[in-house]
């Protein structure tokens, strides 16, 4: 594989001590091995490819789903469990400027229907995936921030909380006030995705783990794939590997996603008077209108969550350091719980598109390759979204998307080297925040 971050990144170092292993045992399956036939394959067991094997299996597809690592592994495994609108990082004046209002509007849409697909999958599966939270709320780290949000509330785009209202409303933290839409809630991640990865099986899915995928190469029925133990033909492919894609899986990819960590941490659990020291005593999720965001809640156990984008490089040394600034981040922002134990710290890997859009569609140049990827933080309810759109690719129907998710999916400036744009840009959105 070919890959831009350091071998570091990609190994066991950034997710020891993940919360969310210690809520579920992870399902066991098989290395594949020998010669195996489906009519899709599937490379990334997050939640693209998971959706999209079990949206195939209920149709009555044959299925091969391989993962490179455990299950569970990627960012579907170890992401901060926000099943919320997002998606994109274009702001609405630019997203209608380069797609018209019809446009904006239908990828609008499209945040509410992938949220509502996860909140369906859940309760048609019956998955426990410990979910609460009514909405979001976003939380303003500056009086001019908070300007906007209240231009927002007028609009008719939310309800508004002043500063003062905080407190009262469980939401009290280093902040200007806050403005909750009503779409979206929280969950456990690696719950949910083992929940759909046990419907998939049930309906014939064959799930694979330590599998990576090393070659792709046109055959006879269409594609045949190549892992250290298996050789797989397919009829149409599946590229699900998000911010963990390789260069050369397939060689069209290359330049053309932009991986960037984000690392989360977790507190014991806290008790009533502590939350009340606070003030921060509300299950809902919420983040900051930061450009280099932070994101935080309250789970059903009383730990806190909280998480931020992390550093521009990985190694251990890295890794310490930005837990350590996560940590003075947070006892920044929470100032009551300054003495309260951070039990464990993470990271992982989110994926960004050069038009900061996600993309789902066909690879050119390959009869029945398709890939989707490149949700900006927010792949709950994205990848959900985007595996089932996948899945209609596979069946040679339309994908039902808006067109802002169909491409085009341009290069970085760069190549392999591209992740040197990233400090200019992460400066500019630093001293944004503090504007």
């Amino acid at each position: 594989m070919k890959r831009i971050f350091s071998d570091f990144a990609y190994g066991a170092g950034p997710r020891q001590g993940c919360w969310w292993d210690e809520t579920i045992d992870a399902p066991d399956w098989p290395v594949a091995s020998g010669d195996i036939r489906a009519d899709v394959a599937i490379v990334g067991g997050g939640f693209t490819g998971m959706s999209a094997a079990l949206h195939l299996a209920e149709r009555g597809v044959a299925v091969t789903l391989l993962e490179a690592e455990a299950p569970g592994w990627g960012a579907s495994g170890r992401n901060g469990g926000f099943c919320c609108l997002g998606g994109s990082k274009l702001s609405d004046t630019r997203k209608r400027r380069r797609y018209g209002d019809d446009g904006a509007r239908a990828f609008d849409q499209a945040e509410v229907d992938a949220v509502d697909l996860v909140a369906d999958l859940i309760a048609r599966h019956g998955i426990n995936a410990d979910t609460h939270s009514k909405g979001e709320t976003r939380l303003a780290h500056s009086t001019r921030a908070m300007e906007a949000l209240r231009r927002e509330a007028d609009a008719g785009h939310g309800r508004l909380h002043e500063k003062h209202d905080l407190e009262a409303d469980g939401l009290n933290g280093q902040f200007f006030g806050g403005l909750t839409t009503d779409v979206g809630f929280a969950l456990n991640p690696r719950k949910y995705l083992f929940g759909l990865a046990k419907v998939a099986a049930a309906k014939g899915t064959r799930l694979f783990c330590n599998s990576p995928v090393t070659r792709i190469a046109p055959g006879g029925r269409g594609h045949i794939l190549h892992t250290p133990a298996a050789r797989i033909e397919a009829e149409a492919v599946l590229i699900c590997t998000n911010g963990y894609s390789s260069e050369d899986m397939p060689p069209w990819l290359a330049g053309r996603y932009m991986p960037a960590q984000s690392s989360v941490m977790v507190t014991r659990p806290m008790t009533d008077a502590e939350l009340r020291a606070q003030g921060w005593t509300s299950d809902q999720m919420a983040y900051d209108t930061r450009n280099l965001l932070h994101y935080f809640r309250l789970m059903p156990d009383r730990r806190f969550l909280f998480g931020m984008r992390g550093g521009l490089f990985s190694s251990p040394g890295v890794e310490a350091r930005i837990h350590a600034r996560m940590r003075r981040h947070f006892d920044a922002m929470f100032p009551a719980w300054t003495g309260i134990e951070a039990t464990n710290m993470w990271s992982g890997m989110v994926c960004l598109a050069r038009d900061l859009m996600p993309y789902v569609g066909p690879v050119p140049g390959s009869p029945g390759l398709f890939a989707g990827l490149a949700y900006h933080g927010n792949g709950v309810a994205m990848g959900t979204y985007s595996g089932r759109a996948l899945a209609r690719l596979a069946l040679g129907e339309q994908a039902g998307l808006p067109l802002a998710m169909q491409g085009p999916f341009r290069r970085f400036p760069l190549g392999r080297l591209r992740r040197a744009v990233m400090p200019p840009a992460y400066l500019a959105y630093g001293l944004a925040d503090h504007l």
